[in-house]
């Protein structure tokens, strides 16, 4: 699987997470590593950075600041599912590694 060129938004995630419907992630990749920027809603700008594997699960460090103007920083896995119109959809697992270190699920689709 490959993500290059690919954009993704929020479609779910938990009450204690920053992206929303309103977050635009834009997904590269270059033979297995996966990078991104984004922003949107609650997030002036993010940045992330992955390893994708051969079923197309990634496993990604990400930094963002916010509206409040604080850096978070986290991890997360990624598991694609291929959706009925040929779309990507990913169900993430995350865990803030900075403030309360809490943990969540997203579901982002491609847009």
């Amino acid at each position: 699987m490959n993500y290059n060129n690919k954009k993704f938004r929020t479609v779910q995630n938990s009450d204690n997470g920053e992206t929303s419907g309103e977050t635009i992630f834009e997904y590269r990749q270059k033979d297995n590593i996966l990078t991104s920027d984004y922003e949107g809603g609650e997030i002036v700008k993010g940045h992330l950075i992955g390893l994708v594997d051969k079923e197309g699960n990634i496993n990604m460090r990400y930094h963002q600041i916010n509206i409040k103007g604080e850096l978070m920083t986290g991890v997360c896995n990624s598991r694609p599912e291929i959706l009925s119109n040929g779309k990507i959809r990913l169900y993430e697992t995350w865990k803030w590694t900075s403030g309360n270190k809490s943990s969540g699920k997203s579901v982002i689709e491609e847009i």
